[in-house]
């Protein structure tokens, strides 16, 4: 999976769709009918050359997976010999780290497709990239590429820990995946690992690649929103897509930016959590003394975005904000983790704080005073806020940037009142 999980990062499957696995025979082949397997399912179009299969259950059972998933095997024969013809990507999962010697047929043959590959680059517009398994095919393990004939991957994944031939690695992507090293195997052999960030799998190693910021895009793939697919009642789309988000498992699906305005016409938006939303609109809490608060006294009026990158979709909201009761806020801020309690009497949001240590003493001292399981009194200055909406726009993402957006204003005929749905231009 983690060999996957890389190559989502870098190569999207809508840009670099084809991907040809080699496998084996190192492992047997299975980093590579692993990856292919993955990589159907993350909507690549793999294939797969698995010139020395083995009758072992695993492998074979493997190679049956990937045949009802009708993914094609090829054989080294069938290969063009320009590969940059037929393919996006090409993963090298030939040889690991412990590979010594000469590569064999048909292996010779494949790992010389690949370095002969960038002779073909200055005819190609767009030439193939090479993703290769934790180290390069044909590459000594501790000394590189001798005699830079080698294979030049753009993309190298080392497993558990980088061998010493990465150091001779000049792509541009390298990263590392195996965080599970139990602690003896790390000392025992030294390892200085990397710090992986919240629950990945992955990390990114080495020297980041410079970045051509104006060359960023996504070319969104997804299915067309039309109107006779929306619900009438906005807040109803809005119960919709959100379930959509917490069953594709994003990250926080109720986070979203809130944008205010104060007297003076400056605005601030800052990330915040969505904690209810009912027929009367959607509800925050917050501190009435930080500056969002003080620029809602003065504008009572703001905006909500909600951007779910999983789902190429993102809904605006725009209204406005009242505080809610006292009694609704007490009753949310007993049911937060006795932490979270804590926290909001400590902080006395957007003020300057001279450091962490202040914090963590005031911290301390608030955990002292209220054991566990005595009542934490809510701060006054603490509390809820809620958007009532007047004006919502759902927005999914579409090819060529012709985006669907469909916005939802109130409208009022004859003492009747309804929300109105128009398509707006991307």
């Amino acid at each position: 999976m983690q060999k996957v999980f890389f190559m989502l990062q870098v190569y999207k499957p809508s840009e670099y769709n084809r991907v040809l696995t080699i496998c084996g025979p190192g492992n047997n082949g299975g980093d590579g009918l692993v990856a292919a397997r993955h990589l159907y399912h993350f909507g690549y179009k793999p294939f797969v050359c698995y010139p020395k299969r083995t009758p072992k259950p695993l492998y074979s059972g493997l190679v049956t997976q990937l045949e009802c998933l009708s993914v094609p095997f090829l054989s080294a024969d069938e290969l063009s010999v320009d590969l940059s013809k037929d393919f996006d990507i090409l993963v090298d999962a030939m040889f690991g780290f412990s590979f010594h010697g000469t590569p064999r047929p048909p292996f010779d043959d494949l790992i010389q497709k690949l370095v002969h590959l960038r002779n073909y680059e200055q005819v190609q517009q767009k030439s193939p990239v090479i993703v290769s398994i934790d180290i390069p095919s044909g590459w000594h393990v501790e000394e590189g590429d001798v005699g830079a004939e080698g294979i030049k991957p753009d993309m190298l994944v080392s497993l558990t820990a980088p061998k010493l031939c990465a150091k001779k690695f000049s792509g541009p992507h390298h990263f590392l995946g195996g965080r599970f090293v139990p602690p003896t195997i790390a000392e025992k052999y030294k390892l200085q690992l990397p710090q992986y960030p919240g629950t990945s799998m992955c990390v990114r190693i080495g020297k980041p690649p410079q970045i051509d910021i104006s060359a960023l895009r996504e070319n969104y793939i997804s299915p067309a929103l039309l109107e006779e697919h929306l619900e009438a009642d906005p807040m109803d789309q809005f119960h919709k897509w959100f379930e959509d988000a917490v069953a594709a498992g994003l990250k926080e699906p109720n986070a979203m930016a809130l944008s205010t305005t104060g007297k003076h016409g400056k605005p601030s938006s800052r990330m915040v959590l969505l904690k209810g939303v009912d027929k009367d609109g959607f509800v925050w809490y917050t501190n009435y003394e930080s500056r969002k608060a003080h620029e809602l006294s003065e504008n009572p009026h703001a905006s909500l975005l909600f951007y779910w990158d999983g789902l190429n979709r993102q809904v605006r909201v725009e209204g406005s904000v009242q505080k809610v009761s006292d009694e609704e806020s007490e009753q949310y801020f007993h049911s937060r983790p006795r932490g979270s309690q804590i926290g909001a009497i400590v902080s006395k949001q957007s003020t300057i704080v001279t450091g962490r240590h202040v914090l963590h003493q005031l911290y301390k001292e608030l955990e002292e005073k209220y054991p566990e399981g005595s009542l934490i009194p809510k701060p006054k200055h603490w509390g809820g806020y809620r958007l009532h909406p007047e004006r919502f726009e759902f927005w999914q993402g579409q090819q060529s940037r012709l985006h669907d957006r469909l916005e939802y204003s109130p409208q009022d005929i004859n003492g009747k009142q309804f929300w109105k749905i128009v398509r707006l231009a991307p």
